[in-house]
């Protein structure tokens, strides 16, 4: 049996996981979702990008997780790729959905176009307000689905966008998997995470769907995260 330890990204909690963790379960696995510090049912706590970290890490120690695949969509590819070197013989593997990877001293938001991410933060009080309808279309997303990720979703602290991430050790060393979600199912991640798949052996999944997997695509996403376990 795996422990799934499922962490979304920006703006959403837990409740983004009901279906693939759904689909785990179903498979005879352990399914964790967890809420981020500042976020969902958790708003109010305050956060930065090592509250993030430490929630993750925190979680799997509290439940004695062993066996564990540590999953990370988008922005929480940043935190869980830390937390994953932190937990030591409890990690099986980690998967990065979509998501962004750590670089040590770097941030979220370092090296793509952020500057207005950043305005956004500066201007609602330090926090980045959640997308709304028209920002999710053309992601192979149904009408509901919209609804259910603009009705969830609640401001993200930026502080932990804007935070530097801190590795102790090469990221490559990491056993991984990268699933790169793109509506025509090809494509290739970003140049580090291709050196990765290309010079440390990391594994690329690609998804035929937007960047919303967990809603648009909840079965093919569990079948990913299941089969990346059995990788050796």
């Amino acid at each position: 049996m795996t422990n799934y330890v499922l962490v979304a990204g920006s703006w959403l909690g837990a409740w983004a996981w009901d279906e693939v963790a759904a689909e785990l379960r179903a498979a005879g696995h352990d399914a964790h979702p967890l809420t981020l510090s500042g976020l969902a049912e958790r708003q109010g706590v305050p956060a930065g990008q090592q509250t993030h970290v430490q929630d993750i890490v925190d979680e799997i120690e509290r439940l004695d997780l062993r066996e564990v695949v540590l999953v990370g969509h988008s922005y929480a590819g940043v935190p869980v790729g830390q937390a994953a070197e932190r937990i030591g013989d409890r990690l099986r593997r980690v998967v990065f959905v979509d998501s962004n990877v750590p670089v040590d001293g770097e941030s979220f938001l370092s090296g793509w176009p952020s500057d207005h991410v950043r305005q956004s933060i500066a201007d609602n009080a330090g926090f980045w307000p959640p997308f709304g309808t028209d920002d999710y279309a053309g992601e192979g997303l149904t009408d509901e689905q919209i609804a259910r990720l603009v009705g969830g979703g609640t401001p993200h602290p930026g502080a932990t966008l804007t935070e530097p991430a801190v590795l102790k050790r090469p990221l490559g060393e990491l056993p991984a998997t990268y699933v790169l979600c793109s509506l025509d199912g090809g494509g290739e991640p970003d140049p580090l995470v291709s050196a990765l798949v290309r010079d440390e052996g990391w594994q690329l999944v690609r998804l035929a769907t937007g960047h919303w997997p967990m809603f648009s695509q909840p079965r093919e996403l569990a079948r990913a995260l299941r089969e990346s376990a059995a990788t050796d």
